[in-house]
């Protein structure tokens, strides 16, 4: 038996917990509770930042796509029913929020160079804490997948999200996610070996 499997089924009882927890405090937001609309808010603010850096070209952009994402919930709490996890549903209306601005953006003729994606992305990481070295490091690693394969990675590895509900953000099949996911892991694996052997070759 792998000996990983424990370790797996206790983060997915975790993160479906969390998703339970966040989904009541959507329901209960909708009912006019303020306590639960804040509490909700906070409790997702950093996912839905941390997703829209990922998939947003103009960091400067981030801050407010982010807040028009809970605007556009709020405004449109009364028709939660919680057939799906709260946080898969404000990830979807953070989703069109961007796709939204791109077509806007087209719209209009553009006055300068707009930079990629991965400042913002690194500024909607906790600085300070364990681990942010190798976040920083996951973000560069990342910027080398393509933007399909990017985001299959970043829903289901790093936000969790179940891949049937990755699929309905992305618009694709379930078997599309897993093999993005997949690609993306082995080009990841791939890029880290080649960062580990000029520090095994100077060893």
């Amino acid at each position: 038996m792998d000996p990983s499997l424990p370790t797996l089924r206790r983060s997915s009882d975790t993160a479906a917990r969390a998703d339970e927890s966040v989904t009541a405090l959507a329901l209960a937001a909708r009912e006019g509770d303020a306590d639960a609309v804040e509490r909700f808010v906070r409790a997702l603010h950093r996912d839905v930042l941390r997703y829209v850096a990922h998939l947003c070209a103009d960091p400067q952009a981030v801050d407010d796509l982010t807040q028009d994402t809970f605007l556009r919930a709020l405004g449109s709490l009364h028709r939660f029913e919680g057939r799906s996890s709260a946080r898969a549903w404000l990830l979807a209306i953070a989703r069109r929020a961007v796709m939204d601005s791109y077509r806007h953006a087209a719209t209009r003729p553009r006055r300068a160079h707009v930079p990629d994606w991965q400042p913002a992305a690194e500024r909607a990481q906790p600085r300070g804490l364990p681990g942010f070295d190798d976040g920083v490091v996951l973000l560069d690693l990342l910027a080398a997948l393509p933007q399909d394969r990017r985001e299959a990675f970043v829903l289901t590895q790093l936000l969790g999200l179940p891949y049937s509900e990755a699929a309905e953000r992305s618009d694709c099949p379930v078997g599309t996610v897993r093999s993005r996911v997949a690609r993306a892991r082995a080009t990841l694996t791939g890029l880290l070996r080649e960062a580990e052997e000029p520090a095994v070759l100077a060893a």
